[in-house]
């Protein structure tokens, strides 16, 4: 007689009780890893002591032990039932041979996309979703022949150095950090280059932020071809005709043959500590009717573009731990990165479910470290893997009883460690630690057209504290 304490997946054998992944089954269910391996036809075609579901929930919980080596993951995966079995490190290598990435990509394209409802706090700015495109070059790879052949080296001043790395671009929503599409390779290819690979991904529902790295006229141009909207910030020297003055103190003008509205600012920070700086902020949008979309609240979304910043805190510091990937070789890399990403975007959706659940609530509010620490116990303990009668779950519960204080502005210097980095220089007008940001006056600067009447004007308001 089974015993009835005993979940019904591990009923099943000891090895098949891997095909799991705690709590988040729910947002990775069997039915659905199935149905990728057929899509993908890497399911196995005689009967395994390693089936390649297993390998599937195999490879995604190596992304949530990134410090721990194979065998010691799948002590993880197989701790609840007895009787269980551990293959050789041979066995789990071949059986990631075995699978390759088509799996792991097929199942992140599943699972991403926004998730947060329209009336989430936070998501929309007026009828549009904000989304955000940035690239980052974090992801250190093992320095093997083969990586290198695909990947190349960092360049510094005295010649190559350190890890080879990967290039990851990815649309996020910035209300909930949640990934809408990925693409990566190898760095010396632009991150416009990659960034032209998700614009199918956007829809006319979207206003999409961008920084001075893809200010490109013909990606411009490709970008609203979609019939997203955009909000880009341009570099401050860059000369554009002005076309007519609006009310706001923005002005209309084209970017090659499109039509856009040019709002130039500077924004005074002011800190609790006393400090003081000024930046200067050139934006170029489609939004063009300044009623609709003032300079100054369009100014305040732009900001909403630094969740993707977090977002990548998130997948490369706390999911991944700041490690090297584990794979010698390009194609385990490519499963390996696929994956995370699936994992992010699992534990992103199961967030996003518990926050809606209380009306109100911003999903700035959840705390991304918990949702993991809670997913990996759950695993362990082969928790509410197939009991999803309650949508929130033991993963939403921890998150709702562990709500982030509300946002505070605040300030720092932005400066990383490498060598390699154009933000290894402290800015010397920023507070080194952590500095609550009292208020933010933001003058709307209106450039005059060469031979004009009118006088220039400025608009200056204070943004709050």
């Amino acid at each position: 007689m089974p015993d009835s304490a005993t979940p019904a997946f591990a009923r099943r054998g000891a090895v098949f009780a891997a095909g799991h992944l705690g709590e988040l089954t729910w947002q990775i269910p069997v039915e659905l890893v199935d149905a990728v391996l057929a899509e993908t036809r890497t399911a196995e075609r005689r009967l395994r002591a390693l089936p390649s579901r297993v390998g599937v929930y195999f490879v995604l919980a190596l992304c949530l032990f990134p410090g721990l080596g194979y065998r010691k993951v799948w002590a993880k995966l197989t701790a609840a039932p007895r009787g269980r079995t551990t293959p050789s490190a041979k066995a789990f290598r071949d059986l990631r041979r075995r699978l390759g990435a088509a799996p792991m990509r097929a199942l992140f394209e599943v699972l991403a996309g926004p998730v947060a409802a329209p009336h989430t706090p936070g998501v929309r700015f007026g009828r549009y979703r904000t989304v955000a495109f940035d690239g980052c070059v974090s992801f250190k790879v093992p320095d093997t022949d083969r990586n290198r052949c695909w990947l190349g080296k960092l360049r510094a001043s005295l010649g190559t150095t350190g890890y080879p790395v990967i290039r990851l671009m990815t649309v996020v929503e910035t209300g909930t950090r949640a990934l809408l599409g990925a693409v990566f390779g190898a760095p010396a290819t632009g991150e416009i280059d990659y960034a032209r690979r998700l614009l199918p991904l956007l829809r006319t529902d979207m206003l999409v932020l961008v920084d001075r790295g893809f200010d490109a006229e013909a990606f411009l141009t490709d970008l609203a071809g979609t019939g997203a909207q955009f909000l880009a910030r341009l570099r401050t020297n860059r000369k554009l005709p002005v076309l007519a003055r609006l009310d706001d103190g923005s002005h209309l003008s084209r970017i090659g043959e499109l039509a856009v509205r040019i709002i130039t600012a500077d924004l005074t920070v002011t800190c609790a500590d006393g400090t003081r700086y000024t930046a200067t902020y050139r934006l170029a949008t489609t939004l063009c009717d300044p009623r609709h979309y003032p300079a100054l609240r369009l100014i305040a979304v732009y900001h909403e573009r630094w969740e993707h910043e977090i977002a990548y805190l998130a997948l490369h510091h706390t999911l991944a731990e700041h490690r090297v990937l584990r794979s010698a070789d390009p194609a385990g890399l490519e499963q390996e990165l696929w994956a995370l990403l699936a994992v992010y975007q699992a534990l992103r959706r199961a967030m996003v479910t518990a926050i809606e659940s209380r009306p109100g609530t911003d999903p700035d509010r959840a705390s991304f470290t918990t949702a993991l620490e809670t997913a990996k116990d759950l695993l362990v303990n082969a928790v509410n893997v197939t009991d999803d009668t309650d949508l929130v779950g033991r993963i939403g519960q921890a998150v709702l009883a562990d709500l982030l204080p509300p946002r505070r502005p605040r300030t720092s210097v932005r400066k990383v460690k490498s060598p390699l980095s154009r933000y290894n220089k402290k800015d010397p007008y920023r507070p080194d630690p952590s500095t609550r940001i009292t208020s933010i006056t933001a003058t709307i600067n209106d450039p005059e057209p060469k031979h004009a009447t009118r006088d220039p004007k400025s608009l200056t308001t204070a943004l709050g504290p």
